[in-house]
């Protein structure tokens, strides 16, 4: 009986110890899989598209072709107590109408790289490069003639020194007192305007042009960058990234908003469904509106602008 009891007791032991050597292994696979040094690289590119086709149809409408494309890449490097974080989204749409015309839907160029060198736990000295402008002419839709925006027109380039909080793969967040920020209009006409919140140009009581449009304006002030990345249920992802600006120098409280979310739904390996959302403020964009409904711009200011595409299609991630 004793030897019995004995030989359970070894049994157990040798199995505890054999457990325990299994979850001390898996640990440290994990651990070796999160603080593997070198590139990562990687991307996604999706294709959506709808068409319409109709014949004799009673309830009315209109053929139209919609395409809309994304393409959003990554390159981030980890060697030692230095990271090196680098992105670029692109997207571009269009819609096609019957009696209307093609008409952009979509148009978005935006890369960031950002460095950063371990300070202590999660946190890093960091400094932050990023761009944003836009591939083709923009129009007042129906007013196809009159540019209202162009390839870097506005472009928009800020650089920010600061600590980044890095605390997973999750989420992470950028916060920088030192910030610049560089708002180019290269199209005369657009700066004489006075668009994006250059200094506009001078006129003397005839007409007659005094001085052109500035094409360039600098902000200093504070920046704060938020994204998240995760996925919230099975086959379904939520990416979201916030940016605010203030300017320490003219009207401070006059916070620029930047706020971006991405849901992707996979149905298998190559179709899924997306929503996207944009919701952007700058106090220095003024944009008409026509209260009456008229045809006629009425009022002019700074205004929240928003941005929502639903899609499904081909999606490839690489």
């Amino acid at each position: 009986m004793k030897k019995v009891l004995l030989s359970f007791i070894a049994i157990g032991i040798t199995s505890f110890a054999f457990a325990q050597t299994t979850e001390a292994e898996e640990v440290l696979k994990k651990q070796s899989t999160d603080t593997l040094e070198g590139w990562k690289t990687g991307g996604v590119f999706s294709v959506n598209l709808t068409q319409t086709s109709l014949t004799n149809w009673s309830a009315g409408g209109q053929n139209s072709v919609s395409v809309n494309g994304l393409l959003s890449l990554f390159a981030n490097l980890k060697k030692g107590n230095s990271t090196w974080d680098n992105s670029l989204d692109l997207g571009y749409g269009f819609l096609q109408q019957d009696g209307l015309g093609v008409r952009k839907t979509d148009d978005k160029i935006d890369f960031t790289s950002k460095y950063g060198q371990k300070a202590f736990k999660n946190w890093y000295y960091a400094g932050l490069v990023n761009f944003k402008s836009q591939m083709t002419a923009g129009y007042n839709y129906p007013d196809d003639s009159t540019e209202i925006s162009n390839f870097m027109a506005p472009g928009y380039v800020l650089v920010a020194l600061g600590m980044d909080y890095k605390p997973s793969d999750v989420f992470t967040l950028f916060i920088s007192p030192l910030t610049m920020k560089t708002t180019i209009v290269n199209d005369q006409t657009l700066a004489n305007a006075g668009a994006f919140g250059v200094d506009p140009a001078e006129y003397d009581t005839l007409g007659t042009l005094i001085t052109k449009g500035k094409t360039i304006r600098s902000e200093y002030g504070g920046y704060l960058r938020a994204q998240f990345k995760k996925d919230i249920m099975k086959n379904v992802n939520l990416q979201s990234k916030l940016e605010l600006f203030s300017n320490y120098i003219e009207e401070p409280l006059h916070i620029d908003v930047n706020w971006e979310v991405l849901i992707a739904m996979k149905v298998n390996k190559y179709i899924s469904a997306t929503i996207s959302t944009q919701l952007i403020y700058d106090h220095d964009i003024d944009i008409g509106v026509d209260t009456n409904n008229d045809g006629i711009i009425d009022k002019v200011g700074p205004r929240a602008q928003f941005k929502e595409v639903l899609g499904v299609g081909l999606t490839y991630k690489f």
